[in-house]
């Protein structure tokens, strides 16, 4: 997509504009918040924030700007981890404040398959990147196991978003009714019978177990 918000030159600040791209975001942010992406429409947008399209429009020119500017705004709200000099323990407090903020924003998690060219993005990616390299990955190997968390937590998040607790009981109802056909979930559970969190760190673990061995010896955590 070379068209993104992310990839143009700026436009020249007004004094004192009545509307400005901070605020445009935040009130993007909040209605996506309140009814998610699908009720977003920059009429609707232009509405809440008190002005008229086309003065919306002189900041912003599609939907898809306002969507890649919330993205990355609530990234924003992701520490940046102190780095410890353990590198699981860095990218386990990376991916986890990742995928907390996306928990928070539900509606997120569907849109990852944007541009994720924003600055917040970018700084917390180069964070896992940098702290991949120190460990001991280069190359390919490095970007698989980049892609390897990044998936895992988008994935789960997209899975925790889409169950609602009100859901839990039901799918345990019809596993028990289809035991015959499915006696491994029946006993075990659905993943929406399980403690989320639990099942997300135990999961991420498996993969940083997994990696570990391929991390530069003296980089290892003891």
């Amino acid at each position: 997509m070379t068209d993104s918000v992310w990839l143009r030159e700026p436009r020249p600040r007004r004094e004192n504009p009545p509307l400005s791209v901070e605020r445009i975001t935040a009130e993007a942010v909040a209605l996506l918040d309140e009814e998610g992406p699908d009720r977003l429409t920059m009429r609707r947008l232009a509405e809440r924030l008190g002005t008229g399209s086309t003065t919306l429009y002189w900041h912003v020119r599609t939907k898809d700007d306002v969507l890649d500017l919330a993205l990355d705004e609530i990234f924003g709200d992701v520490p940046i981890p102190g780095r410890t000099g353990d590198w699981r323990a860095d990218a386990t407090a990376m991916l986890g404040g990742w995928r907390a903020a996306m928990l928070r924003h539900p509606w997120s998690a569907a849109l990852l398959g944007r541009p994720l060219l924003g600055p917040n993005v970018l700084a917390r990616t180069e964070f896992l990147y940098a702290t991949l390299a120190g460990a001991g990955f280069t190359g390919p190997h490095l970007v698989a196991t980049a892609y390897a968390l990044s998936h895992y937590v988008i994935g789960s998040t997209l899975m925790q978003a889409g169950t609602g607790d009100d859901l839990r009981d039901t799918v345990d109802a019809m596993l028990r009714e289809r035991r015959d056909r499915y006696p491994s979930l029946a006993e075990h559970g659905h993943t929406s019978g399980h403690d989320w969190d639990e099942v997300f760190a135990r999961g991420l673990a498996y993969l940083l177990d997994g990696m570990t061995p391929h991390a530069a010896p003296g980089s290892r955590p003891s």
